[in-house]
């Protein structure tokens, strides 16, 4: 399990996954928040994941997710330059 300041951030992730398929937008929403909070612990290892998980991510979910990164690294990650 990847701890990170005492927080289990596998769990979120392998709970992102799950809900990546979900057709809900606030679903999305809620996906891309949990994901954001997560990179707050570990940058490398939400980089990581949206890498793995891109193709399948909605764009409302990367869109919260990479809410914080620079403006420049977030328009690449936008047009699939991870």
């Amino acid at each position: 399990m990847l701890r990170v300041n005492g927080v289990e951030i596998e769990d979120t992730f392998a709970i992102a996954k799950i809900l990546l398929a979900d057709d809900h937008d606030l679903i999305h929403k809620a996906v891309g928040w949990m994901l954001r909070e997560t990179g707050k612990q570990s940058a490398p290892a939400l980089v990581k994941f949206l890498k793995e998980h891109y193709a399948q991510m909605p764009r409302t979910a990367l869109r919260y997710a990479i809410e914080r990164f620079p403006a420049e690294r977030r328009k690449k990650m936008l047009a699939g330059v991870l």
